[in-house]
C-alpha cells in the first residue's frame, strides 16, 4: 500500500516480487508475475528512478532494502510538509504586508455563533460558479449530515464539487447512504485518515475555515477573500486530494441482501462494499455498522476474499483488490 508515497499499485507489485527474488532479471519477474514484459520493464524503470531498485552491470536486478529506500521517501515527505508549514507562515506574513493600509475587514471576516456560521457556509456554497472544494470532518456542529441544502443546489447549477472526508465521518450512522447519494449527484469523494480542519472553498475566491475554540466556548470561523492565505489553503486541499483514497459509486451502492452472502468464485456487490470501506480505513465494526451487518459476517466475508485471492493478510488483500479492481 505505497500509493501514499506516489508508488502505483502495479509498480508496488513488481517491487514486492523483486524483494522476494534478489538478483533476478526483468524477464524472470515478468514470468513470475504473469505480466507483459514491457509493463514490468516500465515498472522497473520507475523503481530504479525512485531508488527502490538497482540494476547491476550484468543487468541483474536487486530491490533496495525497504527500511532504507522507503524510509528516505517517508522522510522526504515529512520534510515537504514542514516546508509547506513554513510556506504557510510566509504567505500569511506576505498577506499581512499586502493588505497594509487597507481594511482587514475587506478580506477577513470573523464569524461567531452556530447560526452565523451556518449562514456564511450556505453563502459560500451559493457564491460558487465553477467549483466547490471541501474538507469534511466529524463532529458536525453547524450543519448536521443531510441538512446541507446548498450543496445539491450547487450541483444542480453545474458546479463541480470535490470533498475529502475524514475517516471518522464514515463511521457516523447513515454516512454510507449519504456518500452514495452524493456520488449519484456527481460529487467526487475521497477519504483520508485525518484532516487538519474543516474547510470549504468556492472557486478560488472565498473560503470558510473554523476557528479552534476552548471547550464550551462559542464556535467561530473565518471567512477569507482572495488572498495569499486562501492560496495556501487551495494548495493544501489539492495536496490532500491527491493522496486521498477515492470512493466510487459502483463499489459503494448495491444491496446487502441474502444473495450476497453466498460463497462465490469472485467478490459479490456486498464484498465490494466491504472492501471499499475497509480500504477507506474503517474498522471491521464500523464497516458492519454502516452496512447493517454483524461483525461476524464482515469478518467471514473478508476471510473468504482472502481465500479467493490466495493471500494471508488484510494488507495483501487490499493490494490484490486494488490490482484486480475488486474495490
Amino acid at each position: 500500500m505505497l500509493e501514499e508515497l506516489g508508488i502505483a499499485p502495479d509498480v508496488e507489485l513488481v517491487y514486492r516480487a523483486l524483494l522476494a527474488r534478489p538478483n533476478t532479471t526483468a524477464a524472470a519477474l515478468a514470468e513470475v508475475l504473469e505480466r507483459p514484459g514491457p509493463d514490468v520493464g516500465t515498472a522497473l524503470s520507475v523503481l530504479i528512478d525512485s531508488g527502490l531498485a538497482i540494476r547491476s552491470d550484468d543487468q541483474m536486478l536487486v530491490a533496495a532494502p525497504p527500511a532504507v529506500a522507503l524510509g528516505a521517501m517517508i522522510t522526504e515527505r515529512r520534510d515537504g510538509l514542514r516546508l509547506a508549514e513554513q510556506a504557510l507562515a510566509t504567505l500569511a506574513e506576505e498577506h499581512r504586508s499586502a493588505v497594509a493600509g487597507q481594511s482587514i475587514s475587506d478580506l477577513i471576516e470573523v464569524v461567531t455563533g452556530v447560526d452565523s456560521i451556518r449562514h456564511r457556509y450556505r453563502q459560500v456554497q451559493q457564491a460558487a460558479t465553477t467549483e466547490l472544494r471541501m474538507f469534511v470532518t466529524a463532529p458536525f456542529v453547524a450543519v448536521p449530515p443531510g441538512e446541507n441544502a446548498a450543496e445539491p443546489a450547487a450541483a444542480t447549477r453545474g458546479v463541480a464539487i470535490r470533498a475529502v472526508l475524514e475517516n471518522a465521518v464514515l463511521t457516523e450512522p447513515g454516512s454510507t447512504e449519504e456518500a452514495v447519494d452524493s456520488l449519484r449527484r456527481g460529487l467526487e469523494l475521497r477519504v483520508v485518515d485525518e484532516l487538519p480542519m474543516k474547510l470549504v472553498i468556492a472557486d478560488a475566491d472565498l473560503a470558510l475555515v473554523p476557528l479552534a475554540v476552548a471547550p464550551g466556548g462559542e464556535p467561530g470561523a473565518v471567512l477569507l477573500q482572495r488572498s495569499g492565505l486562501l492560496a495556501a489553503l487551495d494548495a493544501l486541499f489539492e495536496s490532500t486530494w491527491h493522496r486521498a483514497y477515492p470512493l466510487e459509486l459502483s463499489k459503494l451502492e448495491g444491496g446487502a441482501d441474502l444473495a450476497d452472502d453466498a460463497e462465490t468464485d469472485g467478490p459479490t456487490p456486498l464484498d465490494r462494499q466491504i472492501l471499499s470501506l475497509m480500504l477507506a480505513g474503517l474498522t471491521d465494526q464500523a464497516v458492519a455498522t454502516q452496512l447493517d451487518l454483524s461483525l461476524r459476517t464482515v469478518q467471514r466475508r473478508l476471510r473468504h476474499l482472502q481465500d479467493l485471492a490466495g493471500v494471508n493478510s488484510r494488507m495483501q488483500l487490499g493490494w490484490y483488490a486494488a490490482r484486480e479492481d475488486w474495490a
